[in-house]
């Protein structure tokens, strides 16, 4: 079963920001794009949306390992982290994107463990500094 992540941080918005920006880096992950979604809204769109702040990030290892199960795997990639602010509250989320793939038949469960297992703890490793 898929599950995701999601947690209250007490700080601003801002700080929040770049303290999962450094925690993913510190842990190994890459860090390929931050993005504000409310900004591009504001722009294209011309609407005020709460801040909403999409966090990109890979690591290679892990990359490699799941695309060895299945070059499928890749349409899930980068694994994100989103930041957003809800009724006044910061929040980060988080999915992994390695437990979709074979919830939706991108790769085969059996093959997909190992690679699931790796992420799984590297992913709860950051998350527990959050």
């Amino acid at each position: 079963m898929v599950d995701f992540l999601k947690k209250e941080l007490d700080m601003d918005f801002d700080r929040a920001i770049k303290k999962v920006e450094t925690i993913v880096e510190e842990e190994g992950f890459s860090l390929l794009l931050t993005k504000d979604l409310d900004k591009i809204f504001k722009k294209k769109l011309g609407l005020d949306y709460p801040r909403y702040t999409m966090i990109l990030a890979c690591a290679p290892e892990f990359a490699k390992g799941a695309l060895d199960v299945s070059k499928n795997v890749g349409l899930l990639f980068p694994c994100s982290f989103i930041v957003y602010e809800d009724e006044g509250k910061v929040f980060v989320s988080h999915i992994s994107i390695m437990k979709i793939a074979p919830e939706i038949g991108l790769a085969p469960a059996d093959e997909m463990q190992p690679v699931i297992d790796m992420t799984g703890e590297a992913v709860h490793k950051a998350w527990d500094r959050f």
